[in-house]
Order: C-alpha cells, then structure tokens, then sequence
C-alpha cells in the first residue's frame, strides 16, 4: 500500500495548478476505483482571502450530542467541523476543509493507520500526463514521490481511512493551506492545520471509528 497516496493540486512550489477530477463515493460504499481514476486531495479553485485561519475554526471543547461513543471521530462537513467524542456529552472540535462540489464523500470508516510526516506518491498516470512533476518527485522507499516534510501536500500527519478490508483512498492529514480550512476546497480528504492533525493523531488510535456525515450538498 502507498501509504502517502492522495494526490493534491495546488503545490505552493509548482507554477502551475493541477485539477482532476475523481467518481463520487457513495455513502458506506468501499471505494473500488483505481488510483488513477481519483484526485484524491487536490484544492479545487478558490480564491485565498488570508493566509490565517478562521478563528471560528480554532479547536476548542464544546457540548456535543450524539449517540456514537467517546473515541469516534465525526466529521461534519456541511459545517466543516470534526468532532472527537469525550465522555460527558463533550467533545473536541476542529476546523477542517472538506470536498468541494461534486468531490463530497461521505460514510463510515475506521482508522487504517497512521503516518507521521507522510510521504506523498502521485499515481503513474499522474506522473504521465504532467510530466513537469518530474522535477518536484524522487525515488523514495515506495516509488516516485514529494518527501514528507513542511512542503508536503499531506501535511504534518496523515491518518488513513479504510472500510472493512479495502482502503478508501481517503485520509485525515494536515495542509500547507491553512487558509483553506472552513471551506469546500478539496477532492475529498479531510484536510486540518498542522497543529490540530498532531494534536488528532496523538489522541487517535489504529481502528478508530470515523463517521463521515453528508454535506448539505451530497
């Protein structure tokens, strides 16, 4: 398994952006595509008011109702929220960036594996129709690919989202766009500042439940 297999458009050093597009999951369906038909998590177009986040996006504890046990993580993208159940009716909240129109997934999923400063592998077919990524890639442990570090695409950290015995080519993993969170700018992944994804994975282990709920959109 690629681990870092999640391709993303905007590279803060490329000149130019790459846009694919990727079938829709439907809900609690196992993803079957092949890596080449996904764009997993590119930044769709957007404009970039400010380079800080929202401040309604920060982390913080709230009250939170739900019938799902402390441990699981839901994603709430219409409001562009993920929430880690505590015990209590609490839970910890994060703003997160999720898919943009026609890339929304939703579903329910478990917590594959997790990496810390991720490598990131751009499918071969990728790789064949821009070739000006050669000058950005390496060989690296899995193949050609962007090393994990602070100009990785997937960020600081990156949490892998199975269903049952298939991997959904979806993950939780950090941004080099901060600004990006609080909006539906992705292909898909759920995407959180470097900060709160360290802060997530610290708290999160292997198997955890992660519900995905549908966009207003989906």
């Amino acid at each position: 398994m690629l681990l870092g297999l999640c391709p993303v458009a905007d590279f803060p050093f490329l000149s130019t952006t790459v846009v694919f597009s990727r079938r829709r999951l439907l809900v609690g369906a196992c993803a079957t595509a092949a890596a080449s038909c996904l764009a997993g998590c590119a930044t769709t177009s957007a404009p970039k008011q400010s380079r800080e986040v929202d401040p309604a996006y920060q982390r913080k504890m709230v009250a939170y109702d739900t019938r799902e046990p402390p441990g699981t993580i839901v994603v709430d993208s219409a409001n562009h929220f993920l929430y880690a159940v505590q015990k209590g009716g609490q839970a910890l909240r994060y703003g997160v960036g999720v898919g943009g129109e026609g890339f929304a997934w939703s579903g329910v999923a478990r917590v594959h594996s997790k990496q810390e400063w991720p490598d990131w592998y751009p499918p071969k077919e990728m790789l064949e129709r821009r070739p000006d990524l050669q000058e950005v890639v390496k060989q690296l442990q899995s193949g050609l690919g962007v090393p994990g570090g602070p100009e990785s695409p997937l960020g600081a950290r990156a949490m892998y989202l199975w269903q049952g015995n298939k991997d959904s080519l979806y993950r939780i993993h950090g941004t080099n766009e901060p600004w990006t969170i609080g909006q539906n700018v992705s292909a898909g992944c759920i995407r959180m500042t470097n900060e709160d994804v360290v802060d997530l994975y610290d708290r999160t282990a292997v198997g955890t439940k992660v519900v995905v709920l549908p966009s207003l959109s989906s």
